[in-house]
């Protein structure tokens, strides 16, 4: 339900579950954590994206009831990705909603198609968001917007999204594959030394 790709210094995880809006269950978000620590150690960019039209509707509804919703794995696959020292690039070929927020505010950079969308409900669930999820969600929108998604529960488009700062790029699906790579393409010809002193320069 992970499919996994290493490539010349690009590694590319995709969620593969678009029967199910690519809700991710326990293991998946294992696999995507492990991926995600070890591209760290040995990539120089690395992408997140899904199949389908739906970048990832958050937890697996049965998981979610049975505690999934509140695991820690979601914040240790959003620190791994966070803290990795690599250009990280979530690729959001579909809507984004719930705890798979925290994977895409971690990355360094968000492109997204046009019909993309992107709400995290926990205040009408009755979940709290996972703990590193609002402040970089508010270092990025401020902290107004964030409330605006967070408490009040608006689902933002792309336009919305990209004048907010939300999103960097929007771009047609059909270019989506072509525009992360050209973005990878001088982290894939550096060193990693290199990706990794320009990345802690910024940070």
């Amino acid at each position: 339900m992970i499919r996994l790709s290493r490539d010349e210094g690009l590694w590319t995880a995709t969620i593969a579950r678009p029967e199910k809006a690519n809700s991710l269950t326990g293991e998946m978000l294992e696999t995507l954590a492990d991926f995600a620590e070890e591209a760290a150690r040995q990539a120089r960019a690395l992408v997140i994206t899904g199949e389908g039209r739906v970048f990832s509707a958050g937890a697996d509804l049965d998981e979610a009831r049975a505690g999934l919703a509140t695991s820690p794995l979601w914040e240790r696959l959003s620190g791994a990705i966070a803290a990795a020292p690599i250009l990280t690039i979530a690729a959001l070929n579909g809507t984004l909603a719930g705890g798979a927020f925290g994977m895409a505010l971690a990355c360094d950079l968000r492109i997204a198609v046009p019909e993309a969308k992107f709400f995290y409900p926990v205040m009408k669930l009755g979940f709290l968001p996972q703990p590193s999820d609002p402040g970089r969600l508010a270092r990025l929108v401020g902290p107004a917007r964030a409330k605006l998604i967070l408490m009040a529960g608006q689902k933002i488009g792309a336009d919305e999204a990209l004048a907010w700062g939300l999103v960097d790029r929007v771009v047609p699906g059909e270019r989506l594959g072509e525009t992360v790579e050209a973005l990878c393409a001088d982290a894939r010809g550096a060193s990693a030394e290199h990706v990794a002193a320009i990345k802690a320069m910024i940070a």
